[in-house]
């Protein structure tokens, strides 16, 4: 695809990812456990639920931090991007309407070094604290025969009531967009923006600080906030983690309808360095980064204020960003 170029050229191709996760779920989904299946269908959305009992349903969700990883190797410095790998996990993990619970670290390296685990697991504890979850266990490996420096991921589990599973399907046209602000460019689009910043030393402070403190920026955690919506008496139909495919992730909720973004939150200044320097689209843009929209939730229309409200108080900038249309499986977004 053209409007994918950079991405393409950058190395990562979305279309052979999509591809390889279908032949990937081809086979898994052939699975035969010898008894009734405990899963709860949900193609397609955020995170898996798993039936414990006739009330009970358990969260799953798996995620790391990418090449944002080789900033922090850059700088030496290694302190936040635990506060990413949680968040990469516990932000999915509420869009079906679970509270996490737990998570399991994994580091993946050629040699551990006590050192720069320590930093690590001060982002780990920090994130932890952030999401309300907490971190019983985990895994280092050393493979130096597969990377030359540290790979971090994790799995979170939460728990969430059958009857209360966010599924996305009683969204419908007219119901409201709330978007909440991202910090930056959370944990999506570094190959993109690595090979476009590469020149540019970690020092240049032409964003107002430097260009590495900026790369590094932690991933915001929504938990919180989108816990306490869903406690409140706003009718929440679906909840949406804003990663890598950027908007598009709104179709993960449901294609049944379409969705349109009128009014763009405000975009962080990284997004247009990358853009200016990379000379790219667009939609290039909208297609890789957040560009500061971090989190949507969808409330029926006459929810919308009381959401905004509640949401602003964890996340201030929170605002309707647009609504919910009648054009199934259709995107579409206002001017940046």
């Amino acid at each position: 695809m053209a409007e994918q170029e950079a991405y393409t050229r950058a190395g990562v191709s979305q279309r052979h990812a999509d591809a390889a996760v279908g032949a990937l779920v081809a086979q898994l989904s052939r699975i035969d456990p010898g008894r009734p299946s405990r899963v709860v269908p949900l193609p397609g959305h955020y995170a898996s639920v798993i039936r414990i009992d006739d009330r009970t349903g358990v969260a799953f969700a798996t995620d790391g931090v990418g090449t944002k990883m080789l900033v922090a190797e850059r700088l030496g410095r290694y302190d936040t991007v635990g506060i990413d790998c949680i968040a990469m996990n516990v932000n999915d993990l509420v869009c079906v309407g679970a509270e996490p619970i737990a998570l399991l670290d994994f580091i993946l390296c050629s040699e551990a070094n006590p050192e720069i685990c320590e930093q690590i697991g001060v982002g780990l504890r920090r994130g932890a604290e952030l999401a309300g979850v907490e971190i019983p266990g985990g895994e280092i490996a050393q493979v130096g025969d597969i990377v030359s420096g540290f790979e971090l991921s994790a799995s979170a589990i939460g728990l969430v009531e059958l009857d209360d599973i966010v599924t996305g399907e009683r969204i419908e046209p007219g119901d409201a967009l709330i978007g909440l602000p991202s910090s930056g460019l959370h944990s999506n689009g570094y190959t993109l923006a690595r090979r476009v910043l590469g020149d540019l030393p970690l020092d240049d402070a032409r964003l107002g600080r430097p260009l590495g403190d900026v790369l590094l920026e932690p991933t915001a955690i929504y938990v919180r906030a989108a816990l306490e919506l869903l406690r409140s008496d706003a009718d929440v139909r679906g909840l949406a983690h804003i990663t890598g495919d950027g908007l598009n992730n709104l179709l993960r909720l449901s294609r049944d309808v379409g969705y349109e973004v009128t009014s763009l939150l405000p975009v962080p200044p990284i997004f247009g360095l990358i853009q200016e320097l990379g000379e790219i689209s667009d939609v290039e843009m909208h297609e890789v980064f957040n560009m500061g929209l971090g989190f949507v939730c969808v409330v029926a229309a006459g929810h919308a204020e009381q959401a905004v409200e509640l949401l602003g108080r964890h996340h201030p900038g929170a605002a309707i960003v647009g609504q919910v249309t009648e054009h199934a499986g259709v995107v579409t977004r206002g001017p940046v």
